[in-house]
């Protein structure tokens, strides 16, 4: 039985970062350090800490390395603190990345969203020109690489989501970015014959952040919810972690492609009812819900790793105590109701 509210970061940063059995197994049969490059971003530092965690229950002996500009010393310096050895690097130079150490085990986490609708340059070098000297550097390595569910494109609210193998429709230019880094990652798994697992993600949430996060602040600030995208997937980050991790054993080339979602597919609606209740509020809304929406379908990545342990009441009641309670949070919406694909 988990614990009906998470009360400090501590709990917090121990939750995200607890390696499940499958991940102490599968970094118990690696055969190499690993190097997480992009670990400076939302998921990175609890991602790596899971590594770190997971070897050490493992009992191997090997180096967890997160690679970062690291903008905020404040973060380097807590992975340090867990174990983990830090390097500054910028992705986009291609000198930097040449200096990065060979090892055969390779995390990606890094990417360009936020602020992408008014630097579209930015977001296409990050994307799409970083992968390329990323499958340069590391031809001779196995390299797992985050991608997101923004490449399918709107699907039908009644379907159970959109799956692999369904033809990608992005909408809007970060999406097609992270379209081409997939390309620009399959083009070199292909060439070099470079094993790669491609991460469709949707969406990954914590207490700091997240679409839970979202509908809860709007909730106790008395703010209106939007009904128009009106369906969501969501999965506690930790799960993402986990399955992350376990993909650095499903590498194939040409790059094996999955999708990282929650088991449901949750109504806004009644997903912010039930917030609502947990935190003794109104909500209201406005709109209605399209009969679209942004939907993953997460069977493939159930199958091989089983059910998420985080299941959407128990991170609907954590995230409605945090919030009211008054959590620490990012301050960076999700804006993931937008259906334009504008970030």
């Amino acid at each position: 039985m988990k614990q009906d509210s998470i009360g400090s970061l501590n709990e917090l940063e121990e939750n995200l970062s607890n390696p499940t059995s499958g991940v102490v197994e599968t970094l118990g049969r690696l055969d190499s350090d690993v190097l997480i490059l992009g670990v400076g971003g939302k998921m990175g530092p609890s991602l790596s800490r899971m590594v770190r965690r997971g070897m050490d229950q493992a009992g191997v002996n090997r180096r967890v390395i997160g690679v970062s500009r690291f903008s905020s010393d404040k973060t380097r310096q807590q992975l340090e603190h867990w174990g983990i050895e830090t390097i500054v690097c910028d992705l986009l130079n291609q000198n930097e990345v040449a200096s990065l150490p060979e090892i055969s085990h390779v995390i990606y986490m890094a990417g360009f969203k936020f602020g992408s609708s008014a630097n579209p340059a930015m977001t296409w070098a990050m994307n799409c020109h970083t992968p390329a000297l990323v499958s340069e550097r590391f031809r001779n390595s196995r390299l797992v690489a985050f991608s997101s569910g923004n490449v399918y494109g709107l699907v039908n609210a009644t379907t159970d989501g959109s799956v692999e193998t369904d033809a990608p429709s992005p909408v809007g230019e970060y999406a097609i970015t992270i379209l081409g880094r997939e390309r620009i990652f399959e083009y070199f798994s292909r060439r070099f014959q470079i094993p790669m697992a491609l991460l469709r993600l949707n969406y990954a949430t914590e207490l700091r952040y997240g679409v839970l996060v979202d509908l809860a602040r709007q909730i106790h600030q008395g703010k209106v919810i939007d009904l128009s995208m009106g369906y969501v997937n969501v999965i506690w980050q930790a799960d993402a972690n986990a399955n992350a991790i376990q993909m650095l054993e499903q590498v194939s080339t040409p790059p094996e492609v999955i999708n990282i979602a929650g088991s449901q597919i949750l109504k806004v609606r009644d997903t912010c009812e039930q917030l609502a209740e947990c935190m003794g509020k109104s909500v209201r809304f406005s709109g209605h819900e399209a009969t679209d929406a942004l939907l993953s379908n997460a069977g493939k990545c159930i199958s091989s790793f089983g059910n998420p342990q985080h299941e959407s009441d128990l991170m609907i009641r954590w995230t409605a105590n945090w919030v009211l309670q008054g959590g620490e949070h990012s301050s960076k919406p999700t804006h993931f109701s937008n259906r334009e694909g504008k970030f």
